[in-house]
């Protein structure tokens, strides 16, 4: 922390900008001694200078430099940033000469560290930047900025507090018993406490199911016995012709991915090979794929035919998505009907028709339906969404459950204080009150150099 790092902080290559990010105590001085133009260790902080960068006598670029002084920076170091020309060869010769005159390669993520551990952010937000970089819809932009300005870290500072109020008054009844007017905490008190934060913890869980959907999608298989049309199905929903489609059974024999958004939601649709018992060695390995991704998947597009009756492998297809957020896709409902589908237990039903395109609209606000989509539209977007984090949630929950069953065999209040502590620096560490350095460094890691 005592040094001062540079990095490339945008995509590297041909563009019409390239910036470089320095900062750290000696940020202002080192990128002085290479700039050609107004002196910027007495230039006022947040201001912007037209100049040169120079090494020896040659003029290495035409720049803009912007100087930031601490602490009102993304750090709260000196941070220096300069805005050369976008070509390759000018970005890492100036980052070279950077290099020479003292400062070092930053590593992944250290800008962002660094501002967490000068207390400008905490770990959830800083795992919110990273999440709004990566973010690749509207939504999850939304949920990775709720997240950045605080609203939940501010949620678990809440329930902290509230554990803390009940630590603290347990502590004074055990440590000044003599005294008669403090308020003394009972059993009773302590489960109406401990029910209010189980409750706020489950609905993060729950909560967060939304959340995960936004961030990662909907996976979605297409399955089906071969030469039903899932090749053609994925193709209309992609809008391309991505899937090779012919009329020979087990033409698909990997699977072939794709993604659309519905609502705003990624749908991430995986085309799989027809599912039949096989001699072919090659067809076997992508029906034991196909059935792999059958288990993983969030929802499941079954497709029939409709010009075909129901077959003893539809039926044991049907049979696998019984326990499964399906829809069964009904194909070519241009053909005469010969499928019956009177005895499916399954009403979500959808026809149609992928010559035509026909029936494919109903299918998409099937799938709204069934997801109910339309909430996001009016969501607040407050989730939590980190698997860290929530795993950190779950842990609490886990040792709720031992705090219920002390209550229940009326254990003291001082064994049931060390549990209240423990779920207090649980959610202590998903903000990063309390942390370890192997913890930063798997986090940060995770980051792009120039961030």
């Amino acid at each position: 922390m005592n040094d001062t790092i540079a990095s490339i902080a945008t995509s590297l290559g041909i563009s019409a900008i390239s910036i470089i990010r320095v900062s750290g105590i000696d940020a202002i001085k080192i990128v002085n001694k290479i700039f050609k133009g107004k002196d910027l260790e007495s230039v006022p902080s947040h201001t912007i200078h037209y100049g040169h960068i120079k090494y020896q006598e040659e003029i290495i670029d035409e720049v803009l430099v912007t100087v930031m002084r601490a602490p009102k920076t993304y750090t709260m170091e000196d941070v220096v940033e300069i805005n050369c020309h976008g070509g390759i060869s000018a970005t890492n010769k100036v980052l070279e000469i950077l290099f020479l005159n003292g400062i070092r390669e930053a590593n992944p993520g250290e800008f962002t560290k660094r501002a967490f551990l000068n207390g400008r952010i905490d770990l959830v937000k800083a795992e919110a930047v990273m999440d709004l970089i990566n973010s690749e819809t509207e939504k999850e932009r939304k949920v990775a900025i709720n997240n950045l300005q605080g609203n939940s870290s501010n949620l678990i500072r809440k329930l902290r507090q509230s554990l803390i109020d009940i630590i603290s008054n347990i502590e004074v009844n055990i440590d000044y018993p003599e005294y008669e007017d403090i308020y003394e905490v009972t059993m009773k008190d302590l489960e109406v406490k401990i029910l209010e934060v189980k409750n706020s913890l489950q609905k993060i869980i729950r909560e967060a199911e939304d959340g995960k959907m936004i961030k990662d999608g909907i996976t979605t298989a297409i399955i089906g016995r071969p030469n039903v049309g899932k090749s053609s199905l994925l193709n209309r929903l992609l809008e391309s012709e991505k899937a090779i489609v012919t009329d020979i059974p087990g033409t698909t024999r990997d699977i072939v991915e794709g993604t659309i958004l519905i609502s705003g939601i990624k749908l991430n649709i995986i085309d799989t090979a027809g599912i039949r018992e096989t001699s072919d060695k090659v067809e076997k390995i992508g029906v034991k794929k196909s059935l792999e991704v059958l288990d993983n998947a969030d929802l499941v597009l079954l497709l029939l035919n409709n010009n075909e009756k129901l077959t003893q492998e539809d039926y044991e297809l049907l049979d696998k998505v019984q326990d499964k957020k399906a829809i069964i896709v009904v194909n070519k409902n241009d053909l005469v009907t010969k499928i019956d589908l009177r005895e499916l237990k399954n009403d979500n039903i959808i026809y149609i028709n992928t010559i035509e395109d026909n029936g494919i609209d109903a299918l998409k606000e099937k799938i709204k339906e069934l997801f109910n989509l339309e909430k996001f539209e009016t969501s607040n977007y407050n989730y939590i969404t980190n698997t860290r984090q929530l795993s950190k949630i779950k842990e609490c929950l886990n040792i709720i459950k031992d705090i219920e069953i002390g209550i229940q065999n009326e254990i003291g209040l001082d064994m049931l204080e060390i549990d209240l502590k423990n779920i207090w620096n649980t959610l202590g560490s998903i903000i990063g009150e309390n942390y370890d350095e192997e913890l930063l460094d798997e986090l940060f890691s995770k980051f792009c150099v120039g961030k």
